[in-house]
């Protein structure tokens, strides 16, 4: 067997890229990692693994590590992923995700790296005329978040076609839950994702749960989203990585999602039955931008990869995110 190539995370202290970095490494990938640690924690990257505190903008580094490690593929998680503070603050947006990932994906470029996973989101298609959403649905983000990582990918697909580097952008749908075996999970503190919340709140961590919008055009009238677990997200990226080995000539634009949506309050009945006790739920009214349901076709990464999730179940990825939640206040409270 060839020896497998080291693989740079960036990111790799944050909610996604901890979790693609444990991936990774059960697959037997050389994994380092970047991360300046603004939202990323150092205990969350495993013992052993080359780890690099820095901004992935700094290219002096950045190109220092991607040589000393002779770095084959990149894996970029990091950035800005909160939608009402990219419509506030737009500037650190386009700074962050946009910008960086420029001076990031250039300095790929410089030091011959051939392969490029990159995280995207379904924030780019804004609110689609059409669902399920397929990855030919017009792109026309609502918020600076979105329209930050469309840039990226339009980056991608023209420098992959002036250099010798291939690319797949994974359009990540709602991701939660934790790694089952408790390694890592969300850490933010003051996240915003549903089920970070409710879990928060069955655990006294919060009052309530707020309900934004109970009027949209769905079943109970309140949003659906496709929610996927964040260690099956994680196993597509060493796919992906593995598909742009294999076929050089190759790039891949492709949504991540489970193709099944549950509605907020279908959510918050979820973390009910898993912890037997009620969250506090106050219905509040929509938040500027939502689209009523955000559901991802997953026919193309099916086809495209031999990608079988394992978790895909709501009280599953309710279970691991409130295991993780229980294993974080032990960590906080030490």
């Amino acid at each position: 067997m060839t020896t497998r190539p080291a693989v740079l995370v960036t990111g790799g202290g944050g909610y996604i890229g901890s979790h693609a970095v444990l991936a990774l490494l059960d697959k037997g990938w050389p994994v380092v990692v970047i991360d300046n640690l603004v939202t990323g924690f150092r205990w969350a990257v495993p013992e052993g693994v080359p780890f690099v505190e820095g901004d992935i903008a700094d290219q002096p580094l950045v190109e220092a590590t991607l040589r000393e490690h002779g770095i084959k593929a990149i894996m970029h998680f990091a950035g800005s992923v909160v939608v009402p503070e990219s419509v506030e603050n737009p500037l650190k947006y386009y700074h962050n995700n946009s910008a960086k990932t420029r001076s990031l994906i250039e300095s790929a470029v410089r030091c011959g790296v051939p392969h490029f996973i990159f995280s995207s989101t379904a924030a780019t298609y804004g609110i689609p005329e059409t669902s399920p959403v397929r990855e030919d649905c017009p792109q026309r983000p609502i918020n600076p978040y979105g329209m930050s990582k469309l840039m990226t990918e339009i980056m991608l697909k023209d420098v992959a076609a002036a250099h010798p580097m291939n690319f797949c952008a994974l359009r990540y749908f709602n991701v939660a839950g934790a790694d089952p075996q408790g390694r890592s999970g969300q850490s933010t503190a003051g996240a915003t994702h549903l089920i970070k919340v409710a879990v928060e709140a069955a655990l006294g961590k919060r009052d309530h749960v707020s309900v934004f919008g109970t009027d949209f055009d769905t079943p109970d009238g309140t949003g659906v989203r496709d929610y996927i677990h964040v260690s099956d997200l994680a196993a597509a990226h060493v796919l992906a990585l593995e598909a742009l080995i294999a076929e050089p000539e190759r790039n891949y634009m492709l949504n991540c999602g489970y193709g099944r949506g549950f509605s907020v309050l279908e959510v918050l009945d979820a973390v009910d039955r898993v912890t037997n006790r009620k969250v506090e739920r106050r219905l509040e009214g929509r938040r500027a931008g939502d689209p009523p349901a955000l559901i991802s076709d997953n026919g193309a990464i099916l086809k495209a990869f031999p990608w079988k999730p394992q978790h895909a179940d709501l009280d599953r990825i309710v279970t691991d995110a409130l295991g993780w939640e229980r294993k974080l206040s032990e960590i906080r409270g030490g």
